[in-house]
């Protein structure tokens, strides 16, 4: 296995005035807002900007269009070198920004570059603000969402970026000392922090660990690596707050630790902060963090702190999202806020206000069955690119769904869906599922799919499909609730693809897009379901 690239350590710019005059190549403008931020914020700062991407200019219009209405830029110092990459516009800049998804290591225009940072390098070097920052496999953007509506409700000015597509660097120079910054941060944003020091968060938390982006490390050994990134340079002054639950560990892990079990015990043994657990039951006697139990037949959310480690505090009751991994990612964010000093009932009605974000369990239309009169709900869950994600979708709802998943293979096992998509299956399934079956499956087409196939295939499953395009399959899906009395009774459809969405779509921000523009358009009163 290839060593992982270190970076040096601290920042290329010792001060943002530092900035002006300076060459800088943005390696990647994308359409998610992150190379855009960084082109406004390096012109801002008086640079020589070079934006290079591989995408065309056609490609790229939204982000370049709307760089060129802000008149506030200085545009005679930002050129576009689109459709290709040039080693001078590497070799020859003072410093290059990385785009997170593109691997240092055999890039040749990386390795030509002086000096290599981030948008989150950056802004880590600059702020003076306490860090929240929050990494995992599952849960990771609606965990950073829930914190940040929570601190914000409680009367902090607090600010939210990383991988949840806001990059840092449009909000830097409002930070300071009393204003947390939440961030996600991906396994690739962490890699690109190796070794510079800048990551130091208050307060990290680590959600649930599952196999994901294998396709990119080729194993578990360096996806976890990276992982461990976020509490590499944290003291004892600093909070970790890991899962306490079983998991694959013992499967996955290539050396277990003697005495761990999951995950986050391997974390817990690793990490010189203040441990924090969390768990879906409850903790062992005196561990602190935050747990589940269940009181007069209502499931509630407390915490254990150092302070009163006898005691427990409610935290958290009812909530507006739904699902029971959401329940976790609310407890963390609830914990979150006990630990910043909120007060625990306030945390608890704070978090029952909150009603979750875009993409994730997404809940947008509404829709009634002209041949029944039953009112179907319809919720986009697109940012579930893995598979034990859209198997927890399918448990988040007391009725059996219509589900609509697949996509395109990133090395995943499928059988954590299989097992729920296969009503004849009595094997174990991950512990947010409770074998309750899909009404029907309608599949998407892509390499991921084919692996669903294949297994589904073994066993008799029946699925619709795969199509290969969201409005086919939609138009089906039309006909079927009408028409297939099975499906007359269904009350919620939802997209939870299991898999990532390369191929068909941009990415699974378009893909959630594009399936709630079809529903809106074809499901309306209105609209016939044709082309």
């Amino acid at each position: 296995m290839e060593a992982a690239h270190v970076y040096p350590k601290g920042c290329a710019f010792s001060s943002l005035d530092e900035i002006a005059g300076k060459r800088v190549t943005v390696m990647g403008l994308g359409l998610n807002g992150g190379g855009e931020a960084c082109v406004r914020f390096f012109l801002r700062h008086g640079a020589y900007v070079t934006v290079t991407d591989m995408k065309n200019a056609e490609q790229l219009m939204p982000t370049i269009t709307a760089l060129k209405a802000d008149s506030s830029l200085d545009h005679s110092r930002l050129r576009y070198v689109l459709g290709e990459h040039r080693l001078e516009d590497f070799s020859g800049a003072n410093c290059v920004i990385k785009n997170p998804g593109v691997k240092f290591e055999g890039n040749r225009f990386l390795a030509a570059a002086h000096a290599i940072e981030t948008d989150i390098s950056i802004f880590l070097a600059f702020t003076k603000a306490p860090i929240i920052a929050v990494t995992g496999s599952k849960g990771k953007s609606t965990t950073v969402s829930a914190i940040h509506y929570g601190l914000c409700k409680a009367g902090f000015t607090a600010f939210l970026g990383g991988n949840i597509t806001v990059s840092p660097l449009t909000f830097l120079e409002q930070t300071n000392e009393t204003t947390p910054v939440v961030l996600e941060l991906s396994s690739w944003q962490l890699a690109d922090l190796r070794g510079r020091g800048l990551l130091k968060p208050a307060i990290s938390l680590i959600t649930k660990i599952v196999k994901d982006h294998q396709n990119w490390y080729g194993g578990m050994a360096p996806y976890i690596a990276d992982k461990k990134l976020i509490y590499a340079d944290q003291t004892s002054d600093c909070i970790t707050i890991l899962d306490a639950d079983p998991d694959d560990y013992l499967v996955d892990c290539p050396s277990p630790r003697p005495g761990c079990s999951c995950w986050g015990d391997e974390f817990a043994s690793e990490t010189k902060a203040t441990v924090f657990r969390y768990s879906a039951g409850e903790l062992a006697s005196g561990q602190c963090g935050a747990f589940q139990v269940l009181v007069d037949n209502e499931i509630q959310g407390r915490a254990r702190l150092p302070l009163f480690p006898q005691k427990t505090e409610r935290i958290m009751g009812a909530l507006k999202v739904p699902g029971t991994h959401n329940r976790i990612n609310v407890l963390n964010a609830a914990l979150v806020l006990c630990i910043m000093r909120v007060e625990p009932k306030h945390c608890e009605q704070i978090m029952g206000t909150w009603q979750g974000i875009p993409h994730r369990l997404e809940h947008f239309y509404d829709w009634k069955n002209p041949a029944t009169g039953k009112t179907v709900a319809f919720f986009n869950d697109s940012c579930a690119t893995v598979p034990e994600a859209a198997a927890a979708a399918v448990q988040a709802f007391e009725k059996p769904v219509v589900l609509v998943c697949g996509g395109t293979d990133k090395q995943l096992d499928f059988l954590p869906l299989v097992h729920v998509l296969d009503d004849k299956d009595s094997n174990s399934v991950p512990e947010t599922c409770t074998m309750r079956h899909p009404l029907a499956t309608y599949l998407l087409a892509g390499s991921g799919t084919d692996k669903l196939l294949a297994l589904l295939a073994e066993r008799h499953t029946l699925c619709h499909g795969p199509f290969d395009s969201l409005f086919s399959l939609l138009q089906e899906l039309w006909h079927d609730l009408i028409s297939l009395p099975h499906l007359q009774k269904t009350e919620v459809v939802v997209l939870s693809p299991g898999a990532t969405s390369f191929g068909m779509f941009t990415n699974e921000f378009d893909r959630g897009t594009q399936f709630k523009q079809i529903v809106q358009n074809l499901f309306s009163k209105e609209a016939e379901p044709h082309a």
